[in-house]
């Protein structure tokens, strides 16, 4: 029989739950607060240019493809997608950059100049990374995170020995050059946590990156928002915006109604998709299943400071994606989670989505993504924004080289304050909760609520973790549920 679920946002997650649950039969109606689709993913338009406001990097087209797949459609349907080549640059110093190719030949071959035997070595760290790939992307994170038996495998038994060292210790005992560590150490911080606490079975994101390469969907990362969005209303799914969530209503134990707007709307399930520690602040007291002080207790990825950019002309001496590390990596790391701080010399990473796509920007114009990781909860107001524009911008002109400020058209910052106020993003966290050793799979929040009956939460707060393939994942592993249940 069919339910009426209500889902709280927009966001990766929320949409592909809808989209399966309303593949089997329910009635599905997503509650927006925002008027545009998309949550941390929605898009900033702005005299001819165009932005993706959160996620930039398209990694792991298999899940993407796998989700589509799961309605007998493709991601071709619905977008293109261009392999970046370079992938990416990552700079050190005037000029002086190390670009990442498209392939992995060419990736040991650039290992190999840098490094004399480092090439070899790093055929072998990928040959572990790809296997590690295979188990825990094809299998694991397709787990709803209900047992620690879910963890337990043939395979994984073979490899306990990699949730006991970290990336920083298996990166630095192979290789002696801190750039090359560096950029081994890179793409585990999609994960949310430092190199030194994550464990060394996460190096399938290195294969991620090498292995399977950086994409651009045609007209950014929007495009798959769009596309999702599309595959919904096809399905059924009825979108609600400026339609903000003022209470989760309970009776006799049961999620029954949702306070929309302050007019109550009735469901039989109430799934939500909107950051886990403000859902729950929805529930009266007695009906959470974690205090304060837990989500004190937990590890939180960074939030960020972002810069959308327009600029009137083209810029030289720059890749899609760039990654500035000519300052001290394990210093920015340490104010961010030891002593939690703005960075004196913060590392930046920049964007240009126009050098791929032309309807990112004006026609001989250039469009500019800036971020800048923080600190969660950290002091957020213009004149520090301002500030730390000033510091990366005066380093982006010496290492590229040019002069680039009296080319602004314009700029719009995005800091915690935005991430509280837009997403209710405990703390102002950009990427949601790090994926420690103690906060993997079993040991995240649930899917399920213990307390409420016919309540639910999907997202990176919960299983699998953050970032867009496994936001996917999660509004995959949570519509099981609910049907299960």
């Amino acid at each position: 029989m069919p339910q009426e679920i209500a889902i709280i946002g927009s966001g990766f997650s929320s949409l592909s739950a809808a989209c399966y649950l309303a593949k089997a039969g329910n009635r599905v109606t997503i509650y927006e607060k925002n008027s545009t689709i998309g949550g941390r993913a929605r898009q900033l338009k702005k005299q001819g240019f165009t932005f993706d406001m959160g996620p930039s990097w398209y990694w792991m087209p298999d899940v993407f493809e796998r989700f589509f797949n799961d309605f007998e459609k493709k991601t071709s349907d619905y977008y293109d997608l261009i392999k970046l080549s370079p992938a990416y640059r990552v700079y050190y110093g005037i000029n002086d950059f190390v670009s990442i190719a498209d392939n992995l030949d060419e990736i040991i071959a650039t290992f190999e100049s840098i490094e004399k035997g480092s090439g070899a070595k790093l055929e072998q760290f990928m040959a572990k990374a790809k296997s590690n790939y295979d188990i825990a992307i094809k299998d694991l994170v397709y787990r709803p995170g209900v047992s620690p038996l879910e963890l337990i495998t043939f395979e994984t038994a073979k490899k306990l020995d990699q949730f006991f060292s970290t990336i920083s210790k298996d990166v630095q005992r192979e290789f002696k050059n801190q750039r090359l560590i560096h950029i081994l150490e890179f793409p585990v911080l999609f994960l949310g946590a430092k190199p030194s606490k994550t464990p060394s079975f996460y190096s399938f994101m290195n294969y991620a990156d090498f292995g399977l390469g950086t994409w651009h969907p045609k007209n950014g990362m929007f495009d798959v928002v769009q596309a999702i969005e599309n595959l919904a209303l096809g399905l059924g799914v009825t979108f609600e915006f400026n339609a903000n969530v003022n209470k989760i209503v309970v009776e006799n134990d049961k999620a029954v109604a949702l306070v929309v707007n302050n007019s109550r709307v009735e469901a039989d399930v109430i799934l939500s998709g909107a950051d886990y520690h403000h859902s729950e602040t929805l529930l009266d007291a007695e009906y959470r299943m974690y205090s304060e002080k837990y989500w004190e207790s937990r590890v939180f990825a960074p939030s960020s400071l972002l810069f959308y950019v327009g600029f009137d002309r083209k810029l030289d001496n720059i890749s899609h994606h760039a990654l500035f590390f000519d300052v001290d990596f394990e210093q920015h790391a340490r104010d961010i989670y030891d002593e939690p701080k703005w960075p004196e010399e913060p590392l930046f990473y920049a964007n240009f989505p126009s050098v791929t796509d032309s309807s990112a920007a004006p026609e001989g114009n250039e469009s500019g993504f800036f971020l800048i990781p923080l600190a969660p909860g950290i002091e957020d107001h213009p004149a520090l924004r301002e500030e730390y524009f000033e510091k990366i911008i005066n380093r982006f002109e010496v290492l590229t080289q040019q002069k680039i400020k009296n080319n602004i058209i314009f700029k719009e910052s995005f800091c915690k304050n935005d991430f509280v106020s837009d997403y209710n993003s405990y703390k102002g966290n950009a990427y949601g909760m790090a994926n420690t050793l103690l906060q993997t799979a079993f040991l995240r929040p649930k899917l399920k609520s213990k307390k409420v009956e016919n309540l639910y939460f999907t997202g990176q707060l919960t299983v699998p973790g953050p970032g867009v393939p496994p936001a996917l994942i999660s509004g995959k592993l949570v519509s099981e549920l609910i049907k299960k249940n």
